[in-house]
């Protein structure tokens, strides 16, 4: 059998840490290969790791052909799908998947316009070619990912502008998507001093962008010295609502932060 390993579709999902990898090769020993292996011709799209073991005990395995790739997009769709549901994928991993997922309808979709404009300027029809499935939203690629809109948002920040080593550190589970995405607003060599320091370090970077977010405070103008007690007590009173709105605004971003971290928690962070 002629299996041919295409490098760019196995390193298009983040490899198996040292432990997930040891616990398969225990795995595929004692129990064989169960799951066949998914070919497109003789090309490998899901496997790999199984393959490799195999190859390497000796281990016989399976395949089957997928015969509704079209073209190398189809592959990674169906590749990013497979992966957004199973359950060991962090939700940084996921988050990541559905937005590359995005990206492929976006240029289909666009490529689809453009056949479809093509074929208007020469008099014909559209062709089926020409047809495209409509644009992922937002709320839908976060649906898919099985993350929060705010939550999807930040790592597509994390993606366009944190350096390589704080990424790292999201995916090892270092630190969370809410504070790596604050830590992304650092130049990168700050970003790059964070990670080396470790996990404190990394948390008060982020405590420290957060807090160089939240506005200055300004100090209240006194009453004018002519003002009558009445006018001196209406202003106390509104020095003290003001203070009592800040705090409560205060307290309703640390209430957000908190709800996602608990709930990046829950989920194994």
């Amino acid at each position: 059998m002629n299996i041919i390993i295409n490098e760019d579709l196995r390193a298009y999902i983040d490899p198996l840490t040292e432990d997930e990898y040891a616990a398969l090769e225990r795995s595929l020993l004692s129990e064989g290969c169960r799951d066949a292996l998914v070919l497109w011709g003789d090309i490998l799209v899901d496997g790999h790791n199984r393959y490799g073991i195999c190859q390497k005990h000796s281990i016989p395995f399976n395949t089957t052909q997928n015969h509704t790739f079209k073209s190398m997009d189809d592959v990674h769709l169906w590749m990013i799908d497979n992966h957004l549901g199973r359950r060991s994928v962090s939700d940084f991993q996921r988050g990541v998947l559905a937005l590359r997922k995005k990206e492929i309808v976006a240029e289909r979709l666009a490529q689809a316009q453009a056949q479809r404009a093509s074929a208007e300027l020469a008099g014909a029809g559209a062709s089926d070619q020409a047809k495209a499935e409509p644009p992922l939203t937002r709320e839908a690629v976060a649906r898919a990912a099985r993350v929060s809109s705010a939550t999807l948002g930040q790592i597509e920040k994390i993606q366009k502008t944190a350096a390589p080593e704080l990424v790292g550190a999201v995916k090892s589970g270092v630190i969370s998507i809410n504070a790596a995405a604050a830590v992304a607003s650092l130049p990168s060599e700050e970003q790059v001093a964070a990670v080396a320091g470790g996990k404190k370090e990394l948390r008060q970077a982020a405590k420290q962008v957060r807090e160089a977010r939240l506005p200055p405070k300004t100090e209240p103008e006194p009453p004018p010295s002519d003002a009558t007690p009445d006018q001196v007590e209406i202003h106390r009173l509104t020095v003290v609502v003001a203070q009592l709105t800040e705090e409560r605004d205060l307290l309703k971003k640390k209430v957000q932060h908190l709800t996602i971290a608990l709930a990046e928690a829950r989920d194994g962070k």
